[in-house]
C-alpha cells in the first residue's frame, strides 16, 4: 500500500464533546517513515477542518492542512462546481455552516437552490417542515454524508443517514450524497494524493460507511473493533473487510 485513509471517530479518537484518543499516534509516523502516505478521510461535519487539524493537534497527530478531507469540505466544493455561488437551506451544525460560507455559499431562509443536510443535534420538527417545504418548491437535496450512526461519548449515536431520509421521503427526492459510504469522497481523495485505487487502504469502524465506500472506489479496506461494529456484526454483514483489528495501532503488523 502506499496511501492509508483514516477515520476519526471510533478509530483515531471517540467522543465529539469530550475527545479521547484511541490510539495510532505511532503508526502515522511508521507509515511516513516508509514513504507512504497517511491522510485523515472523515464524514465529521459538526467541525470545519481547521477545528480537525487542532483536534488532532491536542492528541499528537501532526497533520498537514490538505492531508485532512471531510464531508462539509466537499459539500461545499460540489456546490461551487454546480452552482457557482449556491443559496442554501442547513440542516447541520456550525461547522459545516462555516465550511460553506468559506466557500461563497449563503444561507437562505425564504427560497434557497439547495437543502444540505449533516449531522444536527439540535434538530427540530419546525427546522425538518421547512426543509420540506422548500425541497417540495424545488430546491435539491444534498446529503454531506449518509451514515447511520457515529461513535458519540456514550457509543453509537444517531447521525445524518435517518435525516436525510425522513427527508427524502417527504419530497420523493433522492439526495445527492457527498460522503461515505459514496465513492465520490474516495475517488477525490485518489486524485488529490495522485494514486490508484489497488495502491490505497481504508481504515475505518462502519461497514456501511467506510468499508461500503472504499469497495464501491475500488479500495482495500480495514476494519477496526474500537468503534460501531463487532465480530458479531462483521460475520453478520454480506460485506467482508479485508482485515479485522482490534485497535489501530494493530495496522502495524499488517504493513
Amino acid at each position: 500500500m502506499k496511501i492509508f485513509f483514516f477515520d476519526l471517530d471510533g478509530v483515531l479518537s471517540t467522543g465529539k464533546e469530550n475527545l479521547r484518543y484511541l490510539g495510532g499516534r505511532e503508526v502515522v509516523e511508521k507509515i511516513r517513515s516508509l514513504g507512504k502516505k497517511a491522510l485523515i478521510l472523515t464524514n465529521d461535519s459538526t467541525h470545519t477542518r481547521q477545528e480537525i487539524q487542532q483536534n488532532l493537534a491536542s492528541l499528537g497527530f501532526l497533520f498537514a492542512f490538505d492531508d485532512i478531507l471531510t464531508s462539509s469540505f466537499l459539500t461545499a466544493n460540489y456546490l461551487s462546481q454546480k452552482f457557482g455561488k449556491a443559496s442554501f437551506f442547513l440542516i447541520g451544525e456550525d461547522g459545516l455552516k462555516r465550511e460553506l460560507e468559506t466557500a461563497g455559499h449563503q444561507v437562505s431562509e425564504t427560497k434557497p437552490q439547495v437543502v444540505v443536510v449533516g449531522l444536527d443535534r439540535k434538530l427540530t420538527y419546525e427546522k425538518l417542515d421547512n426543509a420540506l417545504r422548500f425541497l417540495r418548491e424545488g430546491a435539491r437535496l444534498v446529503g454531506s454524508y449518509g451514515g447511520a450512526v457515529y461513535m458519540s461519548d456514550h457509543g453509537p449515536a444517531l447521525s445524518a443517514g435517518p435525516i436525510i431520509r425522513a427527508l427524502e421521503y417527504g419530497s420523493n427526492k433522492k439526495a445527492i450524497m457527498i460522503g461515505k459510504p459514496s465513492p465520490r469522497m474516495f475517488r477525490l481523495a485518489l486524485q488529490r494524493a495522485r494514486e490508484k485505487p489497488s495502491h490505497a487502504v481504508m481504515i475505518g469502524d462502519q461497514i456501511e460507511t467506510d468499508l461500503l465506500g472504499a469497495r464501491k472506489a475500488g479500495v482495500h479496506t480495514v476494519l477496526v473493533l474500537t468503534g460501531v461494529e463487532t465480530r458479531d456484526t462483521i460475520r453478520l454483514s454480506k460485506i467482508k473487510p479485508d482485515a479485522v483489528i482490534e485497535t489501530v495501532d494493530g495496522l502495524e503488523s499488517l504493513f
